[in-house]
């Protein structure tokens, strides 16, 4: 079997050596070691590198991703098949998230959310601010389509 560095797989892929390691970390895909300790992956890694990223496009979180390809038998690389096998499954979420982002598209000029912006347009559907007492956010936009900041980041 031919092993390859991590150098090259990131330049196949399209990722950086960081998030082939955490990917590794989170136990997506796996490597060997040399007796130095550097990291050897198979070449069929890069498959499953791409199943990860067209999950991650769907909106699969890493640990679905990783419950996706345990349902693999000997952890083997997703063949065409197991894609439309593992990606039917998605469509009802793809789906809802198509409706939320029309919904969204639809409402876009008009409003926000009904968070805590408190602008004039949204006294129509959140008189006295009634949302605050929901929390904080767009607290009526879809949960599909709310997402926290990456950490260390506002906004």
């Amino acid at each position: 079997m031919e092993l390859l560095p991590i150098g090259e797989v990131a330049a196949r892929s399209g990722l950086a050596p960081s998030a082939l390691r955490h990917y590794e970390a989170e136990g997506l895909i796996a490597a060997s070691r040399t007796p130095g300790g550097a990291r050897r992956f198979p070449r069929s890694v890069l498959r499953r590198l791409a199943f990860v990223r067209a999950a991650q496009n769907v909106g699969l979180s890493l640990p679905e991703i990783r419950e996706a390809l345990a349902t693999l038998p000997d952890a083997r690389t997703p063949s065409a098949g197991d894609w439309a096998r593992l990606s039917a499954g998605w469509r009802d979420r793809l789906d809802a998230q198509i409706a939320a982002l029309e919904q969204l598209r639809d409402g876009l000029s008009s409003c926000i959310g009904c968070g805590c912006l408190s602008l004039t347009a949204c006294a129509l559907s959140n008189p006295g601010d009634a949302a605050a007492a929901e929390g904080p956010g767009a607290r009526r936009l879809s949960p599909l389509l709310r997402r926290l900041p990456p950490a260390g980041r506002a906004g």
